[in-house]
């Protein structure tokens, strides 16, 4: 007789963009769990990862696999710290996806939080303030911590080298 061939069971990776509220569904089991779910619909969704590339020449990318993250104009602040060290506080962020919101008690106190993970290799990168409920918190609300050791710096000029150095 003829042999059957199984097909795969892995699931295509999603896309969703920048700052989205719902993460893209992944083919990792674990990447689901720590997540909630498949997100919207709570089923898998088809379609290849889309990337978005910022434009200009101070880039902050994924670490693992260089998809851009930010640009160094929306840094807030680099006195943040993460679990691997030193974070820093950014306006916005592309080409992440959010895990499940969560009450976490952080150096500043208690923050309603969700966990970041880059959209194309789903690597843990920081966290995003989606509530902060002491009053001198709430300029957080919205922003993204992301851990320094890992992103790295995309087409970053000579001068701009420089200035990365001196953090």
């Amino acid at each position: 007789g003829r042999a059957r061939v199984k097909a795969s069971t892995k699931r295509p990776t999603n896309t969703t963009l920048a700052r989205s509220t719902q993460g893209a569904t992944s083919d990792a089991a674990s990447f689901e769990e720590r997540r909630g779910g498949g997100g919207e619909g709570g089923g898998a969704r088809m379609g290849r990862v889309h990337r978005t590339w910022l434009p200009g020449t101070r880039i902050y990318a994924c670490g693992s696999c260089k998809a851009h993250l930010t640009n160094h104009a929306d840094i807030v602040s680099k006195s943040f710290q993460g679990r691997t060290g030193r974070a820093y506080l950014f306006n916005s962020v592309v080409n992440v996806s959010l895990g499940p919101t969560e009450d976490r008690i952080l150096n500043t106190g208690l923050h309603k939080v969700s966990d970041i993970y880059c959209n194309c290799c789903e690597v843990y990168l920081g966290w995003r303030y989606e509530e902060a409920f002491e009053q001198s918190q709430k300029y957080k609300e919205g922003k993204a911590v992301l851990e320094k050791a890992r992103m790295c710096t995309e087409e970053w000029t000579t001068e701009a080298q420089g200035d990365i150095a001196s953090d």
